[in-house]
């Protein structure tokens, strides 16, 4: 009803303290199961209306399907783009490790590090002009790499289906 799991975990603790706090209401008439069951919805439908009256309105975060019915299990299967990106680092750690450790050094030196063309040719005892001709082969050869890498995804894909 709440259409988020951690929502419903938190409501369904906020029932189990409302059962022990009015378990004296409890009567006999039905039971236990039914009363137990009518407080949870109540709670439920108070939250929904507590969250339209205070502007916070519940987000809709699944799929919308024209084919079947709205639900949340259409949330497994979509992409995580924080697996993705780190999906991204290793294909770039890889890329990297391939590198002529020259090529490495003076790329991981400025790109990532952040030195300056001055700065690593100190470090490495070289001149400025052979710092960013390193960096510049570094980059091409990276970019060959990674576009290869790109072409084989579909590959990889269709090897893991």
């Amino acid at each position: 009803m709440l259409r988020d799991r951690s929502d419903a975990e938190d409501l369904t603790q906020d029932v189990f303290v409302q059962v022990f706090r009015k378990i004296d209401t409890f009567r006999g008439q039905s039971a236990f199961s039914t009363w137990l069951h009518r407080l949870a919805v109540n709670m439920v439908l108070m939250e929904i209306r507590s969250r339209k009256s205070n502007r916070y309105p519940l987000i809709p975060i699944e799929i919308k399907n024209n084919d079947e019915d709205e639900s949340t299990h259409e949330l497994f299967g979509r992409e995580d783009l924080r697996l993705i990106g780190s999906l991204d680092r290793v294909t770039i750690e890889a890329a990297l490790s391939e590198l002529p450790p020259g090529y490495r050094i003076v790329f991981l030196l400025h790109d990532v590090h952040g030195y300056e063309h001055q700065e690593i040719a100190e470090i490495l005892s070289c001149s400025i002009g052979n710092c960013k001709s390193q960096l510049h082969k570094a980059r091409l050869k990276l970019r060959k790499m990674l576009k290869h890498e790109e072409r084989l995804a579909p590959m990889y894909e269709s090897l893991a289906a």
